[in-house]
């Protein structure tokens, strides 16, 4: 586990990540604040003490951890980590979802952003793809983790399910998949649009290695992660619940879907960056 002067260096990347989140989405009064949020003290773990990966990005990422996002529509928390981890210059935050900007809704290949491998956001593709690159992994004999994002509502995708029954028939031991557990969909509540159930006995009957986690405490998400990496190599695929709460950070978000996918309007942006230290200046 990381010291705490380091558990609170992440934790003010962090709140400058939180800052750019909601500074992005009011800019175009456009983008998906909520899960954003949520899922702040995963990225920003992953990316500044987890990930063995290189900020002078290639494509094919040989010699690296890799991570994958899913629920590509969270991309304001994805851009910001990538910028604030020196993939690029956080200026370029600037530019999100405006034409012909590398920085679109949904991740892109296409513009060509460093840290992207593929455009995601069609839900329920994430696993799959993150199956196949673990697999070249080990074909390669390169002994490196794949990480996969995905929403909790995106389960309701069969394809989900597909990948989870194929990467414990191939034993496909070198990936940790993540669910972002905050219970809420574009929608409503889970429970109301469509109840996934018991997530921990579904994937424990498709062959997983199933274990919990804390995703809004920065010293539990590490410890979290720690434990994840710890399964791997075992014979069977990792899959971390991640308890989230949608809009962590901004009192006013916090736990409802209704945050989403809308913007804050002037007066809310105000009142979010009241609750967001400035720590590394914003963009």
């Amino acid at each position: 586990m990381a010291d705490q002067s380091r558990i609170q260096e992440l934790e003010q990347i962090a709140s400058q990540v939180r800052r750019d989140i909601v500074r992005m989405v009011h800019a175009q009064q456009s983008g998906h604040p909520g899960g954003s949020l949520g899922c702040t003290e995963f990225f920003v773990a992953l990316y500044h003490e987890v990930l063995d990966h290189k900020s002078d990005f290639n494509m094919d990422g040989t010699g690296e951890d890799l991570f994958f996002l899913s629920n590509g529509h969270i991309s304001p928390v994805w851009y910001s980590t990538l910028a604030r981890a020196g993939y690029f210059d956080a200026s370029e935050l600037s530019t999100f979802r405006m034409i012909d900007s590398r920085l679109q809704g949904h991740p892109a290949t296409e513009e060509g952003l460093p840290g992207i491998r593929i455009a995601s956001g069609s839900l329920g593709q994430g696993l799959s793809v993150a199956l196949g690159a673990a697999q070249t992994k080990k074909l390669n004999g390169e002994e490196k983790t794949v990480y996969v994002l995905m929403g909790d509502g995106e389960l309701n995708e069969g394809q989900v399910w597909e990948a989870a029954m194929y990467a414990a028939h191939h034993k496909v031991d070198n990936v940790i998949a993540t669910i972002d557990y905050n219970r809420q969909q574009i929608d409503g509540p889970i429970t109301e649009v469509m109840d996934s159930g018991d997530l921990r006995a579904k994937f424990e009957a498709f062959g997983w290695e199933v274990m919990e986690s804390e995703g809004n405490d920065m010293a539990s998400m590490l410890d979290g992660l720690a434990k994840a990496k710890s399964l791997t190599g075992k014979g069977k695929p990792v899959m971390n619940i991640m308890r989230t709460e949608m809009g962590y950070g901004v009192d006013f978000m916090v736990g409802t879907h209704k945050w989403h996918g809308v913007a804050p309007n002037d007066e809310q942006l105000a009142q979010a960056l009241g609750q967001l230290e400035e720590t590394l200046g914003d963009y």
